[in-house]
């Protein structure tokens, strides 16, 4: 692969980026900065008409919002880093905008939807409403400072449509160790290029905006700091909230895909340390962290958690976990909605996994 450097003031640590092509896995070129690689996601609009809350809208910000329909043919879906817009004084609707899964509301469905946020239902509405948002031009990716491969060059010098359509690639950023901290696929249509100012045989390449989806602006800090390096001690993330230690668990979680950890022997003692355990996120955080070390994955979800108690994750069974200050889950975590709106014991569920995983827990 054809590595890159950048070094911004603002960053503590260093931005390489290569652009490379998918299916063959040959570099297509290498760059010295990625302008519009944040910026703001597409975001699904609905309005909820005849909105009954049920806790206060103003607290959502950022939160993963289930929207379940009153009919029990339908699947609730997940609108993620959700934003709700208080209605005007007297009226009945609220404005609710985020991302949707990838499966997005029940077509057509127009019906009443019960709201909640995994651990208190926030309302429902007695009618359903998707805004289609205003369309306007996605700014486009540009690669600055790119070092071109040989066969970039060549399309280039083609010029033609089918010559300059690059198809599905990966931009791969490098922490300043030159490790794979993460990589985002795109389908790289070249919309223009020219020289670049960042040194002679280098140019800016500009990759039609239409085609990428870019990283969320809230997210850019937390990939600042992991471009010096994962962090030396744990529970570097305590002091985020929801919102953005997902965010921080999200790149941990694909950090760690490229990555083969050696398990440690049968009968290892782990120690959790449950201080900051007050959400979903950071539950999974401080159990990445107990069995592998500060910036540590250990599963995400409970199938995720199932996978790493199997093996190669780090752990063989059986194993002993000391989990000080436990207390903290509990009280935040006992009460918790799947899906659906059934209440459940998340703590709870996370224990018996464990237990079944051969992980013999100790609560202190």
């Amino acid at each position: 692969m054809i590595s890159c450097v950048h070094e911004d003031e603002d960053h503590r640590g260093r931005m390489r980026y290569t652009l490379t092509e998918t299916e063959h896995g040959h570099a297509w070129g290498a760059c010295a900065e990625a302008e519009g690689l944040f910026g703001e996601p597409r975001r699904g609009i609905y309005e909820l008409v005849g909105w009954v809350p049920q806790a206060e809208a103003g607290g959502w910000v950022g939160n993963r919002i289930w929207l379940v329909p009153d009919d029990e043919t339908l699947d609730p879906w997940l609108l993620g880093d959700a934003e709700s817009q208080r209605p005007p004084l007297g009226a009945d609707s609220l404005v609710l905008t985020g991302l949707d899964d990838y499966e997005g509301p029940p077509e057509g469905h127009r019906g009443r939807v019960r709201v909640h946020d995994g651990h208190q239902w926030l309302g429902s509405c007695r009618e359903f409403a998707r805004v289609l948002p205003r369309k306007q031009p996605a700014p486009p990716l540009v690669l600055r400072g790119l070092a071109q491969s040989d066969q970039l060059r060549a399309a280039l010098t083609k010029g033609t449509r089918r010559a300059l359509d690059l198809e599905q690639a990966a931009l791969e950023i490098r922490d300043d160790q030159g490790e794979l901290l993460t990589e985002r696929l795109l389908w790289a249509r070249v919309s223009a290029w020219r020289p670049s100012s960042h040194g002679t045989d280098l140019i800016d390449l500009e990759l039609d905006g239409e085609l990428i989806t870019p990283v969320p602006e809230h997210v850019r800090p937390i990939w600042e700091r992991w471009h010096a390096g994962p962090p030396d001690t744990a529970a570097a993330w305590a002091g985020l909230d929801t919102r953005r230690r997902w965010a921080w668990h999200d790149l941990v979680r694909e950090r760690a895909a490229y990555r083969v950890l050696s398990d440690r022997p049968a009968g290892h003692a782990y120690e959790l340390d449950g201080r900051y355990v007050t959400d979903e996120p950071g539950l999974y955080l401080a159990l990445g962290e107990a069995v592998n070390g500060p910036g540590g994955y250990f599963g995400g979800c409970f199938a995720a958690l199932d996978d790493c108690l199997g093996g190669t994750f780090g752990y063989t069974a059986p194993a002993t976990l000391l989990w000080r200050d436990a207390a903290t889950a509990r009280e935040h975590l006992s009460q918790a909605l799947s899906p659906d709106g059934r209440p459940y014991d998340l703590f709870g569920v996370v224990l018996d996994l464990l237990a079944e995983g051969g992980m013999h827990v100790t609560l202190a």
